[in-house]
């Protein structure tokens, strides 16, 4: 049986058709979202639509009396009844006047207030999306970095946010374009209905254009996040020192012209091509102006329209552009709304797979496990788009309350097994069981919550020491014992005392009164975080390099704290100082897919296999070549 498409090539395979099929629905899709975030602002935006359409028209055609009626008003005088009705014209003329300056000013404060609910809301299905799956291939896989850059906006550079504000500003555009052919109807109903269709004529080569560009862009996904990537490496401060000390200002700026020009050629040609179907409607339209404009001239020389109605009809042509002429405007608002897709596809194929509900998010209550150990069975894994297997057929068995470490050559998968214990990838092949549990039939969530990590790349969240350990940021109440406990076995009581608000200060520079830590201390903070979570009822400890960025003193603190730290908990220790190492119940060493060696410290050494050549090696950089048990 074939094998069934994967939940992200399900998706690519959805946003394969063209956009102009879906380009109404996006519109749609645009305004629900705004009315599931505030109905109230939905109705303000309809009445700004309103305005939008009425308010232009309403203008020129008061004007337009207005200056009709000023010929008599000259001769007769203000005082007249004929200067009184140019009075009472010009005063209706103000009015409509000033409401319409009103728009501008309208426009920004609803813009502001919409775009902000948008992106609060818009940004929280994202999180929402990504978030919801257990795991984190997801997250490494291109596609879907394309598609959630586009959800974001980067690759267009037009915020999704933006999308119901740019509609009704469109929207009231075509609407008074619209009312402008109505009132030239009124004047001869061929005209109104040439321009309406003149127009509407030229909008169609132009809608494509926008369409071709924006396909574009979406094709050129790659090279676009590339560009941007490049982009964020030269403005932010996280690369800043590398790029300057290795001079690379100017690499970074030609290769992201390269990237960015090579996702946009395409773009540039269709836009050329597409060009000269535009002029040739162009042609057309303008012939129809003309024409109007003619009619116009022809019946005023004739004294068959009085002043005030060529003043009115002659702004109405103008005016009437608005129902098929594109701007700025519909380019952004194509690029907005081509996010709304794969914002759609993320959620839909992202968010099921966390369903409590789902078979795949397993049954089994994991309170409490391991009782008795760990078994991975067989196991076998290849990273999507691997040439080779990690592993092939490893077995291992972790002893529940002891502490097993793992030792092998920089790319023997060490830290890959971590992540399948932690169910953030699913093996290939074989099983990992719990207790004899397979590890599929747990509650993937809870499970999750019975391991402690401290990663090699932890994260340095920028909040306080105490919310870097506890993450209690749902607003539970801090385990003040816990807390104590946790500081005090990772080394790090005299680290948070020192800082100048104690446990309450920010641990980020880049925010009042908050303060950077050394690698160092960043890594005991961490440590303390993951043994927080042991004294909370987490019950395995993984250390990846736990003594990478201390110092020696630190070190050997560690190394002494180390049976204390690990007693009675079932733990992993993966390290390349065998002075961490060789203090595990047992060591495996991972070689070829497999685990080669497994034994104590004492067992390994006289074995003399893989194991002791690596001890040996590294105990005789530090005692002048003499070996050392």
């Amino acid at each position: 049986m074939p094998k069934p498409p994967s939940p992200i090539r399900q998706v690519t395979s959805r946003l394969s058709h063209p956009l102009s099929a879906l380009k109404a629905s996006r519109r749609v899709r645009a305004v629900r979202l705004l009315t599931s975030v505030s109905p109230a602002l939905t109705w303000t935006v309809a009445a700004f639509v309103v305005a939008e359409a009425a308010l232009p028209n309403l203008t020129l055609i008061a004007m337009g009396r207005a200056t009709g009626r000023i010929p008599a008003a000259a001769r007769d005088g203000l005082s007249s009844g004929a200067g009184h009705s140019l009075l009472v014209a010009l005063a209706i003329a103000g009015v409509c006047y000033g409401l319409s300056l009103l728009r501008g000013p309208a426009e920004d404060a609803l813009s502001s207030v919409v775009r902000a609910r948008m992106v609060v809301a818009l940004q929280r299905r994202l999180v929402t999306a990504v978030s919801a799956p257990a795991g984190i291939a997801h997250l490494e896989d291109a596609e879907t970095l394309d598609q959630l850059a586009n959800a974001q906006g980067q690759l267009m550079n037009a915020a999704p946010a933006d999308a119901p504000m740019t509609i009704a500003a469109q929207l009231g555009g075509r609407l008074s374009g619209t009312m402008a052919c109505v009132v030239l109807c009124t004047f001869r109903w061929w005209l109104g209905l040439a321009m309406f269709a003149a127009w509407i004529a030229v909008r169609h080569p132009l809608g494509k254009l926008i369409r071709t560009r924006v396909s574009s862009f979406r094709a050129a996904g790659v090279p676009l996040r590339r560009a941007w990537y490049l982009f964020a490496l030269a403005t932010r401060p996280g690369a800043a020192k590398e790029t300057r000390v290795f001079g690379l200002g100017g690499w970074l700026a030609a290769e992201h012209r390269t990237h960015y020009v090579s996702g946009l050629t395409p773009t540039w040609h269709e836009i050329r091509r597409q060009a000269r179907r535009v002029a040739a409607v162009g042609i057309g339209v303008f012939a129809v102006i003309a024409l109007g404009a003619g009619t116009l001239g022809w019946t005023a020389y004739h004294h068959e329209i009085g002043l005030g109605t060529l003043a009115v009809m002659l702004t109405m042509l103008p005016a009437s552009m608005s129902v098929g002429t594109v701007s700025m405007t519909d380019f952004q608002l194509e690029m907005m709304l081509t996010a709304l897709p794969d914002l759609d596809a993320l959620t839909e194929s992202l968010v099921p797979t966390a369903d409590p509900a789902d078979s795949s998010a397993g049954s089994v209550d994991p309170a409490g496990m391991p009782a008795r150990d760990v078994v991975f069975e067989n196991v076998g894994f290849r990273y999507p788009g691997g040439e080779s297997e990690v592993y092939s057929d490893l077995n291992l068995t972790l002893h529940a309350g002891e502490s097993t470490a793992l030792v092998g050559i920089n790319g023997a998968g060490k830290t890959t097994l971590v992540t399948l214990l932690a169910r953030l990838r699913d093996p290939g092949h074989g099983r990992i069981l719990v207790d004899g549990v397979p590890l599929n039939d747990l509650k993937v969530r809870d499970w999750q919550k019975q391991i402690a990590v401290v990663y090699q790349d932890y994260t340095r969240y920028p909040l306080t020491a105490e919310d870097n350990i506890t993450l209690n940021l749902l607003g539970d109440p801090v385990d003040e014992a816990a807390f104590e406990q946790a500081v005090e076995r990772a080394g790090a009581t005299d680290l948070i005392e020192g800082l100048s608000n104690g446990r309450h200060t920010i641990l980020s520079p880049q925010y009042e009164g908050g303060t950077d830590l050394s690698g160092g201390q960043w890594q005991r903070i961490a440590l303390a975080r993951a043994l927080y979570a042991i004294s909370r009822g987490a019950t395995v400890l993984i250390l990846d390099e736990p003594t990478a960025q201390l110092d020696v003193r630190a070190e050997a603190a560690f190394y002494k704290r180390f049976l204390e730290i690990t007693q009675g908990v079932t733990s992993i220790v993966i390290s390349h100082r065998f002075s961490t190492v060789r203090r595990a119940d047992r060591i495996a060493v991972l070689d070829g897919g497999r685990i080669t060696e497994l034994g104590s410290h004492s067992e390994l050494l006289a074995r003399a296999g893989t194991y002791a050549d690596l001890f040996t090696k590294q105990a005789a950089a530090f005692t002048g070549g003499r070996k050392r048990a």
